[in-house]
Formats: structure tokens, C-alpha cells, sequence
């Protein structure tokens, strides 16, 4: 089958997709894209996975440089946690670089520093990463200290001790970064009563606790190899990675899945106003309950959510700008700085908007007001054109996220751990295209319209309006 058609077959399986869960039987806006852009879409080396017998994946991808990255993607982060353990996955991720049982810390940096690779690692709310990038023949050698840093983390008490007070230092310097702080008072507002709500950190109280039981409990609970993706992009070979990862990793118990199903969210719309009016600025989150990962609603979502947009005053821009919102943002004044988010999880997501504004002329509340606006507009009036645009861009995003062995390696655990499978930028592409204006309006009306809104505002929000006067808007003009 040639490149045009198969592109052509995922999209119209795409739309049928999408049409068949929103009831929508509209044309989409007229598609202008290249026979070679098809193909690039179509050429690229697949995603080989293999799992080995005690449960954890390999999954690689062939890219043909001289390096490679390659990481662990543990199902694991603070959503897992209990009041008491709350932050011990985001401990643990900062102990395993301080030594092991085989090396010190000091051997570790230094057999690090002497491939020339880079050594690192995150933690997020369902996600633990490691992650080496080093040069492709190097790879056997940075498994092996991944396998190392995983399965024999030294946890000796003077390293706990002095990694408690760095991360009570971290704590401090994220407090002054109040876009961090206003996305985790959202979760903790939007999730109230479930892990969703933890923050990543954990409180200090239990940053001044935690010791070397709680991480060995949480080591020997949530570090199985079944919840464990090995992900690889760049010069590797596939069947060489599955002989080295039996090698390092082959080794591991299978352990019991069933003490690791993840706790389920419950969203409750709620207003938070935290008043400081020694900042200058206001900043101010509202959001909507969105979708899951797997929901065949979250490309729609995406695409609205491009629609909205991002601006900032320092970076310039006006009547060019892409988005209809960000130029009408520019025009009113309304605020410093804005961008609109999807954030996703297993079972639900948060779909909205940040923004910082100035107290003075009514900034805040025009801000809300008009992205209000927005979201009724979407629903009512989202142009094909503007949907297309929206959609391209969207597009482009999600390409240059494929930039790099690094981002690849990254994009391959990510879906893995959410998908169960890496889908081809094909069908990305497709799922995209099949969005409409029909679809739009449809996931407007399911997703915002007389939904209960999650509001944060942090800093000089004197001005911030009141929860019913928000929560009035999300009914009104959607008729």
C-alpha cells in the first residue's frame, strides 16, 4: 500500500473514530499537506518491544547517530502514596545518585564523567524516569549503572540525612516560583481527598521523617520490574538491548501487580484565593475537569486547547498573532502573561488556563471573563480555518517533541506507561486531521459547559471575582 493511501486509511478510521463518540458526520476543512511529508510520517524505524520473563519491557527505536539514550520508566510517583509517605518517591529519585552497593558516589560520577554521558532523573505525580544519554557503544555500561542505581541503592543514613536538607532548600526556591506553586494548589483544590491532590515534594513534616525503611518499603512495593519500561533511542540494535537488559535486569523478582493499582481521582470543582498583596502580580488558574490519556477526546481537546493559545507581554506580538484569544489579550490589556494547558493522568485531567495580570484597571476578572468568552466562542463559532490553523500547529508541537534520541526515548516510555503502545505519528496525525469544528463544539459543550471550575489565585488577587459569578459563566451564552 503506498504512503498517500495508508495516510489517507488511518485518517478516515480517525474520523470514524472520533465521529462515532461524538455523533458528528461534518466534512473536515480541506487538508493541504506533501507526498513527502506522508512519507516521513510513514519512514520512520518503528518501536520494537519485547518483554522479558519476569515482566519488564524493552522498548527501542533505531536512530542512526553515533549516541543513544536509554531509561527507565518506573509506573510509580507520588499519586502512589500514602499522608505519611508523601514525598518518597521524589527522596528515593535523589538518594540513588549517592552511591550504591557496588559503587560510591564519588566512582559513580567519575565513570559517568569518563563516557562523557549524562546521568539523570524526575519524578512526577504517575511517572518515576532515569535516564542516561551517552554515546551509542557506551550503552552496555550505562544500562549497567542504571540496573545498579536501581536494584542496589546503597540509602546509607548520612546521605539520607544530607539529601533531607536539600530537598528542604528545593522546597524553598519552588515556593518563589509562583507558576509552580499556583499548578500544585490546583491539584491540591481540583483533587481534594485523593494522592492526586499530594504534592510532588511531599510537606516538610515528612521530609523530616522519612528514613531508610519508609524508602525500602516503597523500593520493594513500587520498583517491580511488570510496572518497569526499558526505553532506548538512538544507535541501538533492538535484539542486542533485550541480550543486555536480560543481562542487568533478568535477575529482578516478578513480584504481585495487584498491590499496584493506582488510587482513582475524584474532581471537585472549589475556589481558592491565597491574598498576598506584597507580590505585585496576581497570578490565577481556572480550569475544568478534562480527560484521561486514553480518551478518544483528549486530540479534540488538545486542539481547543491550541485554539486559546499562549502570549507574554515581554515577547512582543500583536495583530500577527496566531490566536484569535491571544490578540484580543493584547488588544484589552488584560494581563502580563498567559498560556493555556492539558495536563492528563490515567483517569482524568485539567484542562485550563494560567495567567498573570496586574491589579490595577480590573485586570483580573477581565482576564477570566475573557477566557470564558473564549471557551463559549469555541463552542459556538471555532472557523474552519482557525480549527486547521490550530490543528497544523498542534501538529508541529507534537513533532518537534521527536526531536533527539533524548526526546524520542522520552516519548516512547511516556506512552508506553500510558497507552500500553508507542503510536506512529501517523495515527497521530490522522487523530488530529479528523477534528472538526462539529467535534469541537461537541467536547466544548461536554467537557466546560455548566461544568464546576477549579479557581487558584495567588498573589494581589483583591480583584479576584467570586466563585458563583465564575461558575455562572460556564452556562451562560453556550445556548
Amino acid at each position: 500500500m503506498s504512503s498517500a493511501r495508508l495516510h489517507s486509511v488511518l485518517t478516515r478510521q480517525a474520523s470514524k473514530l472520533i465521529k462515532a463518540r461524538c455523533g458528528s458526520t461534518a466534512v473536515a476543512a480541506p487538508v493541504v499537506t506533501s507526498d513527502s511529508y506522508r512519507k516521513s510520517l510513514l519512514n520512520i524505524n518503528p518501536t520494537e518491544v519485547t518483554a522479558l520473563s519476569n515482566g519488564l519491557h524493552v522498548c527501542s527505536e533505531y536512530i542512526d547517530t553515533p549516541t543513544a539514550t536509554i531509561g527507565l520508566w518506573i509506573n510509580a510517583g507520588s499519586r502512589w502514596e500514602t499522608p505519611e509517605n508523601n514525598g518518597v518517591a521524589h527522596f528515593l529519585e535523589h538518594l540513588v545518585f549517592k552511591g550504591t552497593a557496588n559503587r560510591s558516589q564519588h566512582e559513580l560520577e567519575i565513570e559517568v564523567e569518563n563516557m562523557g554521558a549524562h546521568l539523570n532523573a524526575y519524578t512526577s505525580r504517575e511517572q518515576t524516569v532515569y535516564y542516561a544519554k551517552c554515546f551509542a557503544k557506551d550503552v552496555d555500561r550505562s544500562m549497567d549503572i542504571l540496573a545498579d542505581i536501581l536494584q542496589n541503592p546503597r540509602l546509607d543514613e548520612g546521605a539520607i540525612e544530607r539529601e533531607r536538607h536539600v530537598i528542604l532548600r528545593e522546597m524553598q526556591e519552588v515556593e518563589t516560583n509562583l507558576q509552580e506553586v499556583i499548578f500544585d494548589h490546583l491539584h491540591a483544590c481540583a483533587y481534594q481527598g485523593t494522592p492526586l491532590s499530594y504534592n510532588i515534594l511531599g510537606p516538610t513534616k515528612n521530609i523530616k521523617s522519612i528514613n531508610r525503611s519508609d524508602l525500602l518499603d516503597y523500593i520493594g512495593k513500587h520498583y517491580q520490574p511488570s510496572q518497569i519500561y526499558l526505553s532506548a533511542a538512538g544507535g541501538v540494535d533492538h535484539a542486542e538491548l533485550v541480550k543486555l537488559a536480560e543481562k542487568h535486569f533478568g535477575g529482578m523478582p516478578a513480584g504481585q501487580e495487584t498491590a499496584l493499582e493506582f488510587p482513582p481521582a475524584r474532581y471537585s470543582g472549589s475556589w481558592m484565593n491565597h491574598r498576598d498583596d506584597a507580590n505585585e502580580l496576581a497570578h490565577v488558574a481556572v480550569a475544568v475537569e478534562g480527560c484521561s490519556w486514553n480518551n478518544p477526546d483528549y486530540f479534540a481537546l488538545m486542539v481547543a486547547n491550541t485554539l486559546v493559545g499562549n502570549w507574554n507581554r515581554a515577547q512582543g506580538g500583536g495583530k500577527t498573532l496566531p490566536s484569535q484569544f491571544a490578540r484580543k489579550i493584547h488588544d484589552m490589556g488584560a494581563a502580563q502573561s498567559y498560556m493555556a494547558f492539558n495536563t492528563c493522568y490515567k483517569d482524568t485531567g485539567l484542562w485550563g488556563v494560567y495567567g498573570v495580570c496586574e491589579p490595577a484597571n480590573d485586570e483580573l476578572r477581565r482576564f477570566i471573563g475573557a477566557v470564558q468568552a473564549e471557551w463559549r466562542r469555541i463552542y459556538r463559532s471555532a472557523s474552519p480555518g482557525e480549527v486547521q490553523r490550530a490543528k497544523n500547529m498542534l501538529k508541529t508541537l507534537m513533532l518537534a517533541q521527536c526531536d533527539g534520541t533524548t526526546a524520542v526515548c522520552e516519548d516512547i516510555g511516556r506512552q508506553m506507561l500510558t497507552y500500553s503502545r508507542r503510536i506512529p505519528l501517523a495515527e497521530i496525525d490522522a487523530r488530529i486531521e479528523a477534528v472538526t469544528p462539529e467535534i469541537m463544539k461537541k467536547v466544548m459543550w461536554e467537557y466546560v459547559y455548566d461544568a464546576e471550575p477549579v479557581v487558584v489565585g495567588l498573589g494581589c488577587t483583591e480583584g479576584l471575582p467570586d466563585y458563583s459569578l465564575i461558575k455562572f459563566q460556564q452556562t451562560s451564552g453556550f445556548d
